[in-house]
């Protein structure tokens, strides 16, 4: 079980999550429990840090200390008063090490990744001692591990690290032993490598650890506690009324995540998938729902479409050029040459004339891809690159899609009916996902026509 930000926010939460977990306890299960930081707090980490190697002086560390201090004690002493002078040495300790960190960041000038990744693990190290804490305050035995000490191995690329193969074999040695006789408290979001050198594992990188944690023990199932009752059909701040899906696959979920949707990294269910894990999505403060359930091929029901996703914060980037046409190398010289600057393309785009290529890029990642291609430009492998910012993206996604013919007709002819224009269509191979890119100002229109198009509101016979 892994349990999220919010479900850890403060004491009353935490003795929301102890009670799940002392049910579960009770009943006979097996647990390992992977948590992530306070919601917030690994944010403001991250913001002082990027400001300590410039900054005037070293007033802002003292404050954030006191206010972490402050505010991990009080959930402490609220979740687990006999523990308050045990646990509290503890954070105090580890506050006193972030502290003295802090300071060697500003006086050197200098935050390296590997300095980086050792400061923002920092969150998850407050938070845990807690959560055991208020395990041990109900009788149940606990044990704290950070990621490293689970046994999770990673590659040594800091700030987005990778498990590697021989994690599983170590964390079921380390963990096999605590199940059953007590709860074994993991620190999501960070491992090491073989050097044991700190890393962390990128966005949603508590959803990773569950999942590689969940593979290491054979897990019968891996569930992910969160805020919301499960995946649904689509943001709820943009359909009003978009439902929670009660089965996805594992490849609609990656979909779903890889073009935006709040729900696990796709980096997150791969683990699971290769050891064929149920993962559950399920909300804290509602244990009572069922939640989301993803399996390898989700249940099958008579939509073709389960869900859609819509991306505000992109820009499109189209390459043109004649030369471009029949040369060899063209492809190769664009992606490299963003993969140099770092650039994550979203969504490909190319005319059978081979005289143009559209991309979709993070808006924030914009001028450093345009920047980029202009090198292209003066070099005569292309002629000229355009970008737009006012586009958006929308994904339609369901695994039920592939082999049905017509669904593309039904999503662009509504979209026609209803007046929205079309700039770029991608589709990939596994026919679960077609995506499209549409003006800035069409884009909620499109996902409501779409939503309404396939009745995604309304419970099906599954």
């Amino acid at each position: 079980m892994k349990f999220g930000g919010t479900s850890v926010a403060d004491a009353q939460c935490i003795r929301q999550v102890v009670d799940i977990l002392e049910k579960h306890y009770k009943a006979g299960d097996e647990l390992a429990v992977v948590v992530s930081a306070q919601r917030g707090v690994t944010d403001q980490i991250i913001e002082i840090i990027g400001k300590l190697p410039t900054a005037k002086d070293d007033s802002a560390i003292a404050p954030l200390i006191q206010a972490l201090g402050k505010r991990h004690i009080t959930t402490l002493e609220g979740a687990a008063p006999d523990f308050v002078a045990e646990t509290g040495a503890v954070i105090e300790e580890r506050l006193i090490s972030l502290q003295n960190i802090l300071f060697a960041v500003y006086n050197l000038r200098e935050l390296t990744p590997r300095s980086k990744d050792y400061i923002i693990s920092f969150g998850e190290r407050l938070l845990a001692p807690i959560l055991s804490a208020a395990i041990r305050q109900r009788g149940i035995p606990s044990t704290v591990l950070d990621g490293c000490d689970a046994g999770i191995l990673t590659t040594p690329q800091h700030g987005e690290s990778t498990a590697l193969p021989e994690s599983d074999e170590r964390i079921k040695k380390r963990l096999e032993p605590l199940l059953g006789n007590e709860i074994p408290v993991i620190m999501g979001f960070m491992g090491c490598t073989r050097n044991g050198i700190i890393t962390t594992l990128g966005r949603s990188g508590s959803d990773y650890s569950a999942s590689i944690i969940g593979a290491g023990i054979d897990a019968d199932e891996i569930w992910i506690w969160t805020d919301v009752d499960g995946i649904m059909t689509c943001d709820p701040r943009v359909i009003n009324d978009a439902r929670v899906m009660s089965s996805l696959s594992y490849i609609e979920v990656m979909e779903l995540s890889y073009f935006g949707a709040k729900v696990m990294h796709p980096r997150s269910i791969e683990p699971a998938m290769r050891k064929n894990i149920l993962v559950r999505v399920k909300n804290t403060f509602n244990p009572s729902h069922p939640g989301t359930v993803i399996v390898r091929n989700g249940q099958r029901d008579n939509r073709v479409v389960k869900a859609l996703t819509y991306i505000d914060k992109v820009a499109a980037i189209n390459i043109n050029g004649a030369q471009m046409i029949g040369r060899p190398g063209v492809a190769k010289a664009i992606f490299s040459i963003l993969a140099d600057h770092e650039v994550n393309v979203m969504m490909i785009s190319q005319g059978s004339s081979e005289a143009n290529i559209s991309l979709i890029v993070d808006e924030v990642h914009l001028n450093a891809a345009v920047h980029a291609l202009t090198d292209l430009v003066k070099q005569g492998i292309v002629r000229e690159v355009t970008h737009n910012h006012d586009v958006c993206a929308v994904a339609v996604v369901g695994a039920g899609m592939a082999g049905a013919p017509g669904t593309g007709g039904r999503i662009f002819t509504s979209l026609g009916k209803a007046g929205v224009n079309v700039m770029m269509i991608s589709q990939g191979s596994s026919e679960a996902n077609i995506s499209f890119v549409v003006n800035q100002q069409d884009g909620p229109r499109a996902v409501r026509v779409l939503h309404d198009e396939f009745r995604l509101s309304e419970e099906c016979d599954e």
